[in-house]
């Protein structure tokens, strides 16, 4: 029998101790359901909207580094050459 040991299982029995089986799925695990050694179920937990993160403003850190310098554009520079 193979038995993944960092995957959190109950029994049915188990079940009944919802405090434990809440901290779990709270944390991120699966929790395996398994009857007699037996995984019957996977519980797995709803994932939480993430909202995205905010993007820095790089004209301001590119001003902020470079200061007035214009750059040339080598990428369209070299577009015809290869």
């Amino acid at each position: 029998m193979c038995h993944n040991i960092s995957m959190p299982s109950v029994n049915l029995r188990q079940l009944r101790d919802t405090k434990r089986l809440k901290s779990w799925l709270r944390a991120g695990k699966i929790v395996e359901l398994r009857e007699r050694d037996q995984v019957i179920a996977r519980i797995v937990p709803e994932k939480a909207d993430e909202k995205p993160g905010k993007w820095p403003d790089f004209e301001a850190r590119a001003r902020e580094i470079l200061g007035d310098r214009v750059l040339p554009n080598v990428v369209l520079e070299d577009r015809g050459r290869y």
